[in-house]
C-alpha cells in the first residue's frame, strides 16, 4: 500500500511567474496558482502538475558537465520535433548539447521526444 501520491514536481527558480508562463505555453495547461514566491501549471486547480518556487540565489544545471547536476529532467512527448524545436524556441527556451536536448528560462534541462506509438495523439487548438 503507497504511503502517498505524487502531488506537483517543484522546480527551483528565480522567477516562479515567469518561468510557469514557459511551461504553460509549453504544455497548453493553466497557471493554476500563483502568489509572489509560488506558481503552479495544471490541468485544473485540483490536479497535480509542476510547481515553481523562488529560490534567489538559484544556480542553473549545467549540461553534461556534472558540476552542477541536472536536478530534474523531463521528457516532453510532441507529435512533431521540428516544429515543437521552434515552437520552445520562441518561448525563451535554448538548445543544449545532445539531440533535441534544451533548457528552460531558468537553465532546467528537457528533452523533446516524438510521441511514442502507444500513447493517444496530442491535440491541438
Amino acid at each position: 500500500m503507497p504511503i502517498g501520491r505524487t502531488h506537483h514536481l517543484i522546480f527551483d527558480c528565480p522567477d516562479p511567474l515567469a518561468l510557469a508562463t514557459f511551461y504553460s505555453r509549453l504544455l497548453g495547461q493553466e497557471i493554476t496558482y500563483r502568489d509572489e514566491d509560488f506558481a503552479v501549471v495544471s490541468t485544473s486547480d485540483r490536479a497535480s502538475g509542476l510547481a515553481f518556487q523562488r529560490a534567489p540565489d538559484h544556480r542553473p544545471p549545467t549540461w553534461p558537465d556534472p558540476a552542477l547536476p541536472q536536478q530534474l529532467h523531463l521528457d516532453v512527448m510532441v507529435e512533431d520535433v521540428a516544429t515543437a524545436r521552434a515552437a520552445v524556441l520562441g518561448l525563451g527556451a535554448t538548445e543544449l548539447p545532445g539531440p533535441n536536448v534544451f533548457a528552460d528560462p531558468a537553465g532546467h534541462p528537457f528533452c523533446l521526444i516524438p510521441r511514442p506509438h502507444w500513447a493517444p495523439p496530442i491535440p491541438h487548438d
